[in-house]
């Protein structure tokens, strides 16, 4: 049975979290690569980066809709997201666009197990730990392979 140790990419391009997102696009266009680990000044896993976040960037941005009643405006939908939305679109930094709460692996992960992650959870990219270090990443296309 094939396991995460035995389909992981080990040459992984990383990046920092006060890389710029400027930055960030060259290198995904130089690599060839859709997404990237954040690693801490520590190497610790900070997050994880992907042309998706930077996607978002520049869509189109929702106005909240809002109701006023009487002298008190009174938001309908949206409104809550908006700041964060705001946030995400002016960021200049990594650590303002990727993603935190990243899902992992460990080097015994068996396929069959990353493939259903990948497809349940929605992820095309995933990190490989061992000994809580960073050691490979995992992206659809070595599922594919």
């Amino acid at each position: 049975m094939l396991k995460a140790k035995d389909i992981m990419n080990t040459n992984v391009i990383t990046v920092t979290p006060e890389m710029s997102v400027e930055e960030l696009g060259r290198l995904f266009i130089k690599n060839n690569i859709s997404g990237a680990p954040v690693l801490d000044d520590n190497r610790n896993l900070f997050g994880i980066v992907t042309e998706n976040d930077l996607i978002k960037q520049n869509r189109r941005f929702h106005i909240p809709t809002l109701v006023r009643l009487f002298d008190a405006m009174i938001p309908l939908e949206g409104f809550s997201t908006a700041e964060a939305e705001i946030r995400r679109m002016s960021a200049a930094k990594v650590s303002e666009i990727c993603t935190t709460a990243v899902i992992t692996v460990e080097t015994e992960t068996s396929l069959q197990d990353i493939a259903t992650i990948m497809s349940e959870k929605g992820v095309h990219h995933i990190p490989v730990l061992s000994s809580g270090r960073l050691v490979g990443i995992i992206g659809k296309i070595d599922i594919i392979k």
